[in-house]
């Protein structure tokens, strides 16, 4: 009785697992042509942030955000006081420096009569000559710094140096600014650029193909429906990538754009059709250890084999293969992941009323 019993609590075999169905697709070659779109902004080739040479208080701002502006426009005023109180001392010094001169200019004149009359000794008068050089270079400094305090006092105006449009305004009155601080910004009047940016991995293929013709266009997002793109030219590309988006910044030069400054446009980029590569489902593909992937079926075994591949790109809804696959082989494209290496597999059959459903949904379209 008890050996019965311990027959019965003994470790039982698993069941067998079941052949699982998998639908699978013949690989054949085949041709694809890639697009790339990416979201651009219309800005100016040149935008200058302008600030007051010197430091103080902000007494009016004279431009608003998107006022057009000319040059030598007063686009602010900061208090002038303090600048003109240097002025007037730096003036003051010049008077003092003239009047020394003139003093030892005179007393230089007397003494060189004294030599010729014997009263006094030859050095005596070369420091008399040596003091007059002095006072005359005195003059020249004093005269030097009263016309840059001059300046200074002019610097309490902010002007418009080029015809733009005012794009940003960083200071408001009643501030106290030092020397640089950014006032406004003005979007220079002339050529418009489309700046946009592109992920790492797409940098290189931009590079090569922007330059052909017709490969990169820009369409402003409100244009009309079925509009052509206008053909662009690249333009610049930036050195680094962005610390925090790890893309990189392009700058597109489209002749003839007729857009307002920050409007959207969609940059798309027409790469060359690539031939011999084959096309999957987007299903089709998984990831394992970072590594793409694809299900490949051994049909003499009936196993799966996971097969890693190289992407191209997308084709609408389905994925580029461009290495790892040969045709004729018999790929999974449904399921791939509850699937394992190795694992026992029977195409799948579709069921009579599943062909029929098929059928007549081909032919409604």
């Amino acid at each position: 009785m008890s050996a019965l019993f311990l027959t019965a609590c003994g470790r039982q075999e698993p069941p067998p697992e079941p052949v699982r169905a998998v639908r699978t697709l013949v690989l054949a070659a085949d041709s694809a042509g890639q697009s790339h779109e990416y979201a651009g902004e219309i800005r100016a080739r040149t935008e200058s942030r302008l600030s007051f040479r010197v430091g103080g208080k902000v007494l009016a701002r004279k431009v608003n955000l998107g006022d057009a502006v000319r040059p030598g426009q007063v686009l602010a005023q900061m208090d002038p006081r303090d600048l003109i109180l240097g002025q007037e001392a730096a003036q003051a010094g010049v008077a003092a420096a003239r009047a020394n001169r003139d003093q030892l200019g005179a007393d230089f004149k007397r003494f060189i009569e004294l030599r010729e009359q014997g009263f006094i000794s030859t050095a005596e008068l070369e420091r008399r000559d040596a003091a007059f050089k002095a006072s005359q270079a005195t003059l020249d400094q004093s005269r030097a710094q009263a016309n840059s305090q001059g300046n200074q006092s002019s610097y309490a105006q902010l002007q418009a140096d080029v015809a733009g449009v005012v794009t940003a305004v960083e200071v408001e009155p009643g501030m106290v600014v030092g020397a640089g601080t950014p006032v406004v910004r003005i979007a220079h009047d002339g050529p418009r650029d489309v700046v946009f940016s592109v992920p790492e991995d797409q940098l290189g293929r931009l590079q090569a193909h922007a330059a052909k013709a017709g490969a990169l266009t820009v369409r402003l997002w409100g244009a009309a429906a079925g509009q052509a793109g206008l053909p662009a030219k690249l333009r610049e590309v930036s050195a680094s990538a962005d610390p925090v988006t790890r893309t990189f910044l392009v700058k597109a030069e489209v002749a003839g754009l007729d857009a307002k400054l920050g409007q959207t446009a969609t940059v798309r980029l027409e790469a060359p059709r690539q031939t011999d590569v084959i096309k999957l489902p987007l299903a089709a593909v998984l990831q394992q250890q970072g590594q793409s992937s694809v299900w490949v079926l051994d049909p003499a075994q009936m196993t799966l084999k996971a097969q890693a591949v190289q992407i191209a790109g997308a084709d609408g809804n389905e994925v580029v293969i461009a290495g790892g696959l040969s045709p004729g082989r018999e790929g999974v494209v449904a399921g791939v992941h509850v699937l394992k290496p190795g694992q026992k597999v029977q195409r799948y059959q579709a069921a009579p009323a599943d062909v029929a459903k098929a059928a007549a949904s081909a032919a409604s379209r």
